[in-house]
């Protein structure tokens, strides 16, 4: 056999081939079954590409057959001898013999799958070794422009991406596949509470909207200061984080059957302080008087019941301020490999780092929500991303924001699969205040505020697979939370 030279990641070569992992005679069996029998490569090329085989010859002769069988033509030895007499390895190996000694000691078509899989998982594991070398080497050398933090975050990037390698299966599906998927997504909704595809948020007319949080999606949920943007989020947190249950899933793996795990990122307040507004809401104690620890006896003991309750929830957040897009990533992959992870929200947009500083605003936040797109399709989860609006906004009559209000709004509204606005006009009506004096506005102004009191809209701008529409909300400032607000027909069936 010849001897064979593995390249690593840098372009260093690695010689001594015979310590990798590997199976000459895997590989062997695996080509003599296709070209001795066409119809079972399609087994072995859902798992492997020629890349997976640890000899280069049989990585060529792998080439060659794959790119005969799907054009339709025979690949037997007789038709590769052919296109490979040039080829100086299999020359040396006995050529056009060698390729009927292979077809030869075929194994049998039922274990060709098999096979396949054992050659991946090799293949895998000389990845591993590779990239474990190229760590080395790396952190050896005292590059100005390789930070070891950097260094980490790459390290980490390409484990996840070894590790998620060949698990997406294309090409097409039958109909009766497809049609098969389709009853299962719709079972899945039927089993879930609220009867939704996606995770529910915890509010009705908003899963009814959207049909709950879905895998891949980039939501951004942006209003001005005092709309109560984080609020909303922590309240959509709890609500997943409360509900999670963990069961077997259709492929068997184990994951969420309701609820999820929510990785939460908060860039603008302490943990801390999501701790205390989580708290106030789930134990219905002013988040000021948590603060400050002003609590009666009884309010004291419901906080610690609440208190308890959230420790089994499965809810991390991490508060690190200016976090750049890359670090962002990398600490969702390893949340989501330490302990899971279902949603991720960020809070807020802006106050993300971009990987390198852009010539321009605008390049900085288009790098910014592409980098959370992908992160949401990385990891297959929703990425609910925070955002604020511009100041043009208060300068209307009509404070209801709307898609140009979105600060560099151009990126966020062409990456985003929803774009959702928070707006309280109670919190407007409440600074138009008329003079004590003024006793006809003042009765206006009353008549309107008790109109207002306790109400939110969330106006959904954009949804790409979706309707777009005004959802009523119940807000209790106190608490920082909002609710679902009951309708005139629920009330009479209450009765």
């Amino acid at each position: 056999m010849n001897t064979v030279t593995a390249i690593n990641p840098t372009g260093a070569e690695i010689h001594s081939p015979e310590t990798m992992p590997h199976s000459i005679e895997a590989e062997q069996q695996l080509l003599g079954a296709i070209l001795s029998n066409n119809e079972v490569f399609d087994r072995a090329d859902s798992l492997i590409t020629s890349e997976h085989f640890f000899d280069p010859v049989h990585a060529n002769i792998y080439e060659v057959a794959s790119g005969r069988i799907k054009k339709n033509s025979i690949a037997s030895p007789v038709t590769l001898t052919t296109f490979l007499k040039d080829d100086p390895g299999l020359n040396e190996l006995g050529g056009a013999s060698y390729l009927a000694k292979l077809a030869a000691s075929a194994v049998a078509g039922f274990a060709v799958q098999d096979y396949a899989q054992l050659i991946y998982d090799l293949a895998i594991r000389r990845q591993l070794i590779l990239l474990g070398k190229d760590i080395s080497e790396r952190a050896q050398k005292m590059d100005i422009d390789q930070e070891p933090r950097e260094q980490i975050v790459d390290a980490e990037q390409a484990l996840y991406q070894l590790g998620e390698a060949g698990k997406t299966d294309s090409g097409f599906k039958s109909f009766l596949k497809a049609v098969t998927d389709a009853v299962d997504i719709a079972n899945a909704a039927f089993q879930r509470d609220g009867g939704l595809a996606g995770i529910s948020t915890g509010f009705i007319d908003l899963d009814k909207k959207l049909g709950g949080l879905h895998k891949s999606d980039l939501l951004i949920l942006a209003g001005r200061p005092s709309m109560g943007k984080t609020s909303l989020a922590t309240n959509i947190a709890y609500n997943v984080a409360k509900t999670y249950k963990k069961g077997i899933l259709k492929d068997g793996t184990e994951g969420s059957i309701n609820g999820g795990v929510i990785g939460f990122f908060s860039l603008e307040m302490s943990a801390e302080q999501l701790a205390a507004r989580i708290l106030s809401e789930a134990a219905e104690i002013p988040s000021e008087n948590i603060r400050r620890g002003d609590m009666t006896e009884k309010e004291f003991r419901r906080f610690v019941d609440a208190a308890k309750e959230l420790e089994s929830c499965p809810l991390f957040i991490d508060d690190t301020p200016a976090l750049p897009i890359s670090q962002l990533a990398a600490r969702a992959r390893r949340l989501k490999r330490k302990h899971g992870l279902d949603v991720m929200i960020v809070d807020y947009l802006q106050l993300v780092r971009p990987a390198s500083s852009k010539d321009s605003r605008v390049n900085e936040v288009s790098e910014i929500t592409q980098g959370m797109k992908a992160i949401a399709k990385e990891l297959n989860i929703p990425v609910i991303a925070l955002s604020q609006l511009s100041r043009q906004v208060e300068s209307r009559d009509d404070k209801r924001p709307q898609l140009s209000d979105l600060r560099e709004s151009g990126s966020i509204e062409q990456d985003a699969d929803v774009v959702m606005f928070v707006f309280r006009e109670e919190y407007y009506k409440e600074r138009e205040k008329p003079s004590d004096q003024d006793l006809e506005n003042m009765a206006k102004w009353q008549s309107e505020m008790e109109h207002l009191h306790g109400r939110a809209e969330l106006i959904i701008g954009k949804q790409r697979h979706g309707p777009i529409g005004t959802i009523e909300l119940s807000f209790e400032g106190q608490f920082t939370r909002f609710g679902n607000i009951a309708r005139a027909w629920q009330n009479e069936l209450d009765r």
